[in-house]
């Protein structure tokens, strides 16, 4: 198995969907720098689940965007929707410093079949008077994650690391054999790529999108793109939380919650919202964390808050290794399971930041390694054979409230982990991505990011 940095598995970029939206956009990228200029035709060609709610979570935009030389981690959202409409109403597109003509409803097309190895297959095609110059083939194998066709994985190149990590066993026996805790196993690993100082100033731009993103989501209004007409919840219920305090920025926002009254029904409402106001931001293409996935963004974010304003761990570091930790965990799902929807439902996105979560506020609040290990397993454990089925194809319902319920899960997990005997488990961490694994292969397809089952077609949500 490859090397997986922290920094693989948290990418910053733009929802609605890191699969769908961020996967194909980077493809986009990847082809167009792959070719020289000598074409005046480009085609791309949608499978599978990416054809079936491409739509919906904006696939045919990302594309555009990505041929077009944008990056989703750089570009300036704001700018999204006005570039995108223009080059719809023109019919133009500019790339590699040339124009030409490119019809999104012709230019892009939509196919009823899948590829085979993944279900998020796309082709990109290049054409000079009407010969086809170019033809490259990509799959969105989760998390942003892609892979060129006839390659297992998406090359990264690094360089190996002093502990290779590929499952549970795997840590503990490092674990025994250093003394090392699992942030110290993962910080060290890290140093075989980058410096102290840029994996603290990577964490900190990480923790910052992150916030950056909770806190716009905290105070916008409206109803989300799409056409399900969805109200926003986040900006309402911060305010009936905040009441009068006064406060200029995300920074002081964050210091107003954690000093604010602490029932227990306030800090629920809290984690809720700060979970509802990061995907609520995800679902409208803005900048978000990757965590694993931009479906499951808010997971993550909304119980490191938790972290920072209702216990007593709020230093740098416990926020550096509670994105180590949190990594690492997601590592490990990625390795021996799937991130991806599309292969395994919902349990490969809200079950796998959860479980993320569970075991980097476990390990920030003093639990064991062995009890690190549990929290993770707990939380999966009580996600397994999740379905995905969004409504019309959107990252909105049941997204949104699903990471509300994945953030309440991490916390209870912890909570049990920390107070339980891991040594009289009966089920592992290990043993739980492998069941993982075996529950996507043999969940029937209409629930893996298909549409085409469940609340999908169950519930009629009229268009507004």
């Amino acid at each position: 198995m490859e090397s997986l940095s922290v920094f693989d598995i948290f990418k910053i970029g733009v929802g609605p969907s890191s699969s769908h939206t961020m996967g194909p956009w980077l493809a986009a990228l990847k082809f167009i720098e792959s070719i020289d200029s000598n074409f005046d035709k480009i085609e791309v060609h949608l499978f599978g689940s990416l054809s079936k709610t491409g739509k919906g979570h904006g696939t045919d935009l990302a594309v555009m965007l990505g041929l077009e030389g944008y990056h989703p981690k750089t570009i300036d959202t704001a700018l999204i929707n006005t570039r995108v409409d223009e080059i719809i109403t023109s019919k133009v597109i500019r790339i590699k410093d040339q124009e030409i003509e490119f019809d999104k409803e012709s230019n892009i097309i939509f196919h009823n079949t899948r590829l085979d190895f993944h279900p998020n297959g796309m082709q990109f095609k290049a054409f000079y008077k009407d010969t086809e110059i170019a033809n490259q083939t990509y799959f969105s194998i989760g998390g942003g994650f892609i892979c060129q066709e006839n390659k297992i994985r998406e090359k990264l190149d690094k360089e190996s690391c002093p502990f290779q990590i590929n499952s549970e066993k795997d840590l503990l026996t490092h674990i025994d054999g250093t003394g090392y805790s699992i942030a110290e196993l993962v910080y060290q690993n890290e140093l075989t790529w980058k410096s102290k100082d840029e994996i603290t100033n990577e964490i900190s731009s990480l923790w910052s999108t992150m916030l950056e993103c909770m806190f716009i989501g905290c105070h916008t209004d409206g109803h989300l793109p799409g056409g399900l007409n969805v109200r926003r919840r986040a900006a309402e219920l911060n305010k009936e939380l905040i009441a009068d305090l006064k406060y200029d920025n995300a920074d002081e926002w964050l210091k107003v919650v954690r000093y604010g009254k602490h029932s227990f029904q306030r800090v629920t409402k809290w984690v809720s919202c700060f979970a509802l106001a990061i995907n609520e931001q995800n679902a409208s293409f803005g900048r978000v964390v990757t965590a694993p996935t931009n479906g499951a963004a808010g997971v993550i974010p909304a119980v490191l808050a938790y972290m920072l304003c209702f216990t007593d761990h709020q230093s740098e570091e416990d926020i550096k290794d509670f994105i180590l930790v949190a990594g690492e965990i997601g590592s490990l799902f990625k390795k021996g399971s799937t991130i991806s929807a599309a292969l395994g439902g919902c349990q490969a996105e809200i079950g796998v930041s959860s479980s993320m979560a569970a075991a980097a506020l476990t390990h920030c609040q003093g639990g064991t390694h062995k009890q690190v290990l549990q929290a993770a397993e707990i939380a999966m454990e009580h996600h397994l054979g999740l379905t995905c089925d969004p409504i019309g194809g959107l990252v909105q319902i049941p997204c949104i409230e699903r990471n509300t319920m994945g953030a309440m899960k991490a916390i209870t997990a912890s909570e049990m982990a920390l107070s339980s005997n891991p040594e009289e488990a009966k089920v592992t961490l290990d043993g739980v991505i492998k069941t993982m694994k075996e529950t996507a292969a043999d969940m029937n397809e209409k629930y893996k990011e298909t549409s085409e089952g469940g609340l999908a077609i169950s519930v009629i949500v009229p268009e507004c």
